[in-house]
């Protein structure tokens, strides 16, 4: 790799850190991309040949996969544990800060709300349907179990409620898939 590419990545990478650092603090309305280049240290014009747009810089600072694990094979009584884990992964490893950008700049009607409510649609829904695939309320299950899970990152993550930022990731994960697990089973242990 020449040294102007090893420049372009660590441009990249610095105007992308600080757009998701942005995009958490201040929402999508009201971050700028003279906000951005000021924390990267990069010239507003380089974020717009990078990226094009503000649009196109938050996708870019908020494109995240979720890496769901395979819940076919999963025991059914363990799944909200199994996903209760893989959440708490991703929101307090590399996807964190990009899951926070993303949860922070989501309002009603704008394209951060749009991008969140695909990423569930696209990723969580159709695992969540492999795993409850004989249950008749299937979609009912997964709208909550996606509401859980968004719940819990707002209050823990980007609202910082002492309550759940005081819960060690053993009790958290405890306690967010067991009400994982009563949503998916209806609160009894016949599904």
């Amino acid at each position: 790799m020449s040294e102007t590419a090893r420049r372009s990545d660590r441009s990249k990478a610095a105007i992308l850190a600080a757009a998701q650092s942005q995009f958490q603090q201040h929402g999508y309305e009201g971050t700028t991309l003279r906000a951005i280049s000021a924390e990267a240290g990069i010239d507003v014009a380089m974020l717009i040949r990078y990226f094009g747009s503000k649009q196109g810089l938050f996708d870019a600072a908020t494109d995240i996969d979720l890496d769901l694990p395979d819940l076919t094979s999963a025991d059914p009584a363990e799944v909200g544990s199994i996903l209760a884990e893989h959440f708490l992964t991703q929101w307090e490893g590399p996807n964190g800060p990009a899951l926070r950008a993303l949860l922070t700049a989501a309002l009603p009607g704008t394209a951060p709300a749009a991008r969140i409510a695909d990423v569930f649609r696209s990723q969580v829904a159709p695992a969540l349907r492999l795993a409850l695939a004989d249950d008749p309320e299937y979609a009912d299950r997964a709208a909550l179990v996606s509401s859980q899970l968004l719940g819990f990152a707002l209050g823990r993550y980007v609202l910082r409620l002492p309550p759940l930022l005081g819960l060690s990731r053993e009790s958290a994960t405890r306690l967010l898939g067991a009400a994982i697990q009563s949503t998916m089973s209806g609160g009894s242990d016949d599904h």
